[in-house]
């Protein structure tokens, strides 16, 4: 007999783990450096329509998928609507999070390893040129390793309402707040305003193609759309909850994250260095965090002193280590959910088997970086070598994550079909029906949204994989 499925406790506690899983590295950095690297204002203007033109019905459409069949995506996408070769969209929307989780494990034990480092005092030592290279071929990064391990493996044994919703009302609020805390200080600081200007007034001229595929890119990888982790919670969420307007709260959440990391980052670069040149600043986020910042805070000393210094590289590594501990634990559940699901494992027993098989690709991602020669140039293409790490990043997340939501929204359409979708967006909000959000939602996932994810696909296999943009 099988056991009752799970689901949220509370509206809010499915919005915080949500919102939780969408709140990662990408907002707190990745997007800032975007905004700067492209336009200021302009991107986010840019950024927010996509957010509620694109991402927004996908997002409906992953949830409405979860909720309607109670199972993690590929039993969603096996069941008696779907099956056949849906099974590999299915297969695909499991397999992405699981390779995802890989990589994003090793760069939270960098984040843990950083806010242990700042702790004891070693700001300076991180600020060096030569730090990040050293750190991440230390064996302390296999210690840390273990407890990134050991606080999703508590967090997701215990379920989705003691553990998920619990660990995401304790975690989201303590993100907001530390985020809040850090814009104050930083716009607070002489020459911040500069860095403000330069994010929030627009630049209209710098937009082209490649900015608003950026923009579109950086909106859609931050929602976790296409990561099987909206139908998975989906999947959680009561029939009686408004599926629609609690999608909506997810993203504006996400939203104001993002702007808010804006309002952190950017002044604080201009602040402590006015001349800086936004070409300097690495597309990476990894590089950003590791490399750049650190001395961004270490330069605070002169107005603050070194421990106060300390004290915010502190608040801001223990952000983004909540911020990448909140989508690790929300990456994870997907396959979590489908072993537990589609074989009937005990959530120990699927979590057991998950650490054990991800641990290994995990250590050989974090031995990739010159330790061995083999995985450290594992393949070439585009003219550069790759390492494993390098790999992994740039098929599971770069590439597949737009094919996901295209398929997601095509099973919705052309095979659930349209009325049946509306259906289970009417459960909880009567008011859906007949309204203009739900022709639009409907007019865009049949018509131009799996347009521009198919090209975003294309354009990322082409730009990755042979060293051409149809963008420039």
């Amino acid at each position: 007999m099988t056991a009752a499925r799970e689901h949220f406790g509370s509206r809010i506690g499915f919005i915080l783990a949500a919102a939780g899983s969408a709140v990662g590295i990408g907002n707190l950095v990745g997007f800032p450096v975007g905004a700067a690297k492209n336009g200021g204002g302009a991107f986010l203007f840019i950024y927010a329509i996509f957010v509620a033109l694109i991402c927004l019905p996908v997002m409906m459409a992953e949830l409405a998928i979860g909720r309607r069949f109670q199972k993690d995506p590929l039993g969603a996408y096996s069941s008696e609507v779907g099956g056949g070769g849906w099974r590999i969209a299915g297969w695909l929307a499991v397999i992405t999070p699981f390779m995802i989780a890989v990589f994003y494990s090793v760069i939270t034990v960098w984040i843990l390893g950083y806010l242990i480092h700042v702790l004891m005092g070693n700001l300076d030592q991180l600020a060096s040129p030569e730090y990040f290279g050293q750190f991440i071929n230390t064996n302390e990064v296999f210690l840390h390793l273990l407890v990134v391990f050991g606080l999703v493996y508590f967090i997701l044994v215990s379920g989705v309402k003691d553990g998920i919703e619990k660990g995401a009302k304790i975690l989201m609020p303590g993100l907001f707040v530390m985020l809040i805390g850090l814009v104050v200080f930083v716009l607070m600081q002489d020459g911040a305003v500069a860095g403000a200007r330069y994010y929030l007034v627009p630049d209209f001229a710098k937009i082209d193609a490649k900015v608003v595929n950026g923009a579109l890119s950086q909106a859609f990888f931050s929602l976790s759309l296409g990561m099987g982790i909206m139908i998975t919670y989906g999947s959680y969420m009561e029939r009686t909850e408004n599926l629609g307007g609690s999608a909506k709260f997810v993203a504006l959440t996400d939203t104001l994250v993002a702007f808010s990391a804006g309002l952190m980052i950017l002044p604080a670069i201009f602040s402590f260095n006015p001349s800086i040149d936004t070409a300097e600043l690495s597309e990476s986020s990894v590089s950003l965090i590791f490399s750049f910042l650190p001395k961004i805070f270490l330069a605070m000393q002169a107005s603050i002193g070194y421990l106060g210094a300390s004290i915010v590289a502190a608040l801001f590594f223990t952000l983004v280590f909540f911020a990448a501990l909140t989508s690790l634990v929300s990456i994870t559940e997907v396959p979590t959910a489908s072993l537990v699901d589609e074989k009937g494992y005990s959530r120990r027993k699927a979590l057991l088997i998950l650490g054990a098989s991800m641990i290994i690709i995990v250590i050989a991602c974090t031995v990739s970086f010159g330790r061995v020669e083999f995985l450290s140039n594992f393949m070439a293409y585009a003219g550069a070598n790759k390492s494993l790490f390098d790999v992994i990043y740039d098929i599971f997340y770069d590439t597949i994550l737009p094919l996901n939501g295209l398929l997601a929204c095509l099973f919705v359409i052309y095979r659930w079909k349209k009325h049946n979708f509306d259906a289970e967006l009417e459960q909880g909000d009567e008011s859906y029906r007949g309204s203009f959000s739900e022709k639009y939602v409907n007019f865009s996932l049949s018509t131009f949204i799996p347009l521009v994810l198919a090209i975003i696909f294309i354009n990322t296999v082409a730009t990755k994989y042979f060293g051409f943009s149809f963008f420039g």
